[in-house]
C-alpha cells in the first residue's frame, strides 16, 4: 500500500509510476521506497510504501532512513561549498594548503577541485586495506597522504568512489576543525531542519531500513585500469551497509543515511538559489561556483557523466531534460537533485538495490515525471 503524505494536483503519474514499482517482477520491483519532492520551497509530493526490514514487521514511514550509498557524496559537495562561500577553502588551491602531510609522494599540486571532480589519481589504495580498515579516519587519511597518485592527477576523470570522502572530509577537518559527521549535524541538517546525518545518530537505530544487495549485474561493463582501483583493495559489499560498524564510522562517500524528505530538502534549497525556510546555505555565487563544470564530461568509470565540484550535472537526462539541474545518485538507485528550472528538489530512496551501475530504470522513470513542467 502506497501512503500519499502529500500529492499536490498535477504529479498523479508520477504517484502511479511510484506505485508501479512496487508491483515489478524483476529484480526492481520494490520493497520498501520512498519519494519527496518540493516545488518553489513547498513540499509537492511525499509518498512512501513497503517495510523497513525484510520480516515486514516494520512498515516504511515519513521517518525511515536509508544508507543512500554514494549520494552522500552531494552532501559533502555542499559542506565544502559552503566553506569555499565563505573564502576558507578554495577550489582552485592545492589540497596540501589545509593538510600539509597530503604532499607526499608528489602530490603536492594537486587542488581541491580536482578532488571534488575524481581527477584526484586516488580512486583506490596502494596498501592493502580490508573492509575493516575503513572504519579508522585516522589509518585512512594517513594512507592516502603517504600514497603516491595511481595515474597523473588531472590527466583524466574517473570516479573516486569510496576516497573522495576522506580525501574531501579531511580538508573539511583540516579547515574547520570538526568532523565531516560534526559539520553535516551544525551546518546542513540543523540549519534546514533536514532529517540526515552521516552515519546513525543512537536514538535513530529503529528508523533504519534494512539494506537489500543487489544481484549480479548482467551487463556489467568491463572496466579499464584506471577505474578498476575504485572496486578493489578491498571489494565493495553491500551487505556491510546492514552492519553496526558500518552505520556507526564516518564514510563520508557512502554512508549518509537520510529521509527522502530529509534529502529532498537539501535539493530544494540548492533549486532556489540556495536559501529554504529562512535558512541559507549558499550564496548564489557558491552555488554557481558549484555547479560550474569541472573537465571534460567522460568519466573512466560511468562514462558520460559531466562533473561539476562534487555534483553531476544532468548529461544526457540524467536529472531531467535541463543542462541546469544537478544532483548526485547512489549505488542501487538513490538519488536527489535540483532542478532549479522549475525550482525543484527531489529525493528518492530505496532499500532494495538494483544492479545498474548507470541509470536505474526506477529513478529514470520518476525523475522525468518529477522534473515535467
Amino acid at each position: 500500500m502506497i501512503v500519499e503524505n502529500v500529492l499536490r494536483p498535477g504529479f498523479e503519474a508520477l504517484r502511479d509510476r511510484f506505485a508501479a514499482h512496487f508491483a515489478r517482477d524483476d529484480e526492481f520491483r520494490e520493497l520498501g521506497a520512498a519519494l519527496v519532492v518540493y516545488r518553489h520551497g513547498e513540499k509537492v509530493v511525499e509518498l512512501y510504501g513497503g517495510w523497513q526490514d525484510d520480516a515486514a514487521s516494520q512498515p516504511w514511514g515519513e521517518r525511515t532512513l536509508t544508507n543512500i550509498w554514494s549520494a552522500s557524496k552531494g552532501v559533502l559537495a555542499l559542506a565544502i561549498a559552503q566553506q569555499v562561500d565563505t573564502g576558507v577553502l578554495d577550489y582552485d588551491a592545492p589540497v596540501a594548503r589545509w593538510w600539509p602531510e597530503f604532499a607526499q609522494a608528489g602530490k603536492g599540486s594537486i587542488t581541491l577541485g580536482q578532488v571534488m571532480s575524481h581527477r584526484a589519481g586516488l580512486n583506490g589504495f596502494s596498501e592493502p586495506t580490508t573492509a575493516q580498515d575503513l572504519y579508522d579516519w585516522e589509518l585512512v587519511t594517513a594512507r592516502l597522504a603517504r600514497q603516491a597518485p595511481l595515474w597523473q592527477p588531472g590527466s583524466l576523470v574517473a570516479y573516486h568512489g569510496m576516497t573522495y570522502g576522506w580525501l574531501a572530509g579531511e580538508v573539511l577537518r583540516r579547515a574547520t576543525g570538526l568532523t565531516p559527521r560534526d559539520y553535516i549535524a551544525a551546518h546542513i541538517a540543523a540549519p534546514l531542519q533536514a532529517d540526515l546525518a552521516l552515519g546513525v545518530p543512537a536514538a535513530r537505530a529503529a528508523d533504519v531500513a534494512t539494506i537489500v544487495p543487489p544481484q549480479a549485474d548482467g551487463k556489467a561493463v568491463e572496466l579499464n585500469s584506471f577505474a578498476i582501483h575504485c572496486v578493489r583493495n578491498p571489494v565493495p559489499d553491500a551487505a556491510a551497509a546492514n552492519q553496526p560498524g558500518w552505520r556507526s564510522a564516518q564514510l563520508p562517500a557512502v554512508n549518509v543515511h537520510a529521509s527522502a524528505d530529509g534529502l529532498a530538502r537539501l535539493y530544494a534549497a540548492l533549486a532556489n538559489g540556495g536559501r529554504l525556510d529562512g535558512a541559507t546555505l549558499l550564496s548564489p555565487a557558491g552555488l554557481a561556483r558549484l555547479v560550474a563544470p569541472r573537465g571534460a564530461a567522460e568519466d573512466q568509470m560511468l562514462g558520460a557523466r559531466q562533473w561539476a565540484a562534487g555534483v553531476a550535472l544532468s548529461l544526457g537526462g540524467l536529472y531531467g531534460p535541463r543542462a541546469d539541474a544537478f544532483g548526485h545518485s547512489g549505488w542501487g538507485g538513490s538519488f536527489g537533485c535540483a532542478d532549479p528550472a522549475s525550482g525543484r528538489g527531489i529525493a528518492y530512496i530505496t532499500r532494495r538495490m538494483g544492479s545498474a551501475l548507470n541509470g536505474d530504470p526506477r529513478a529514470r522513470g520518476l525523475v522525468e515525471l518529477a522534473t515535467k513542467m
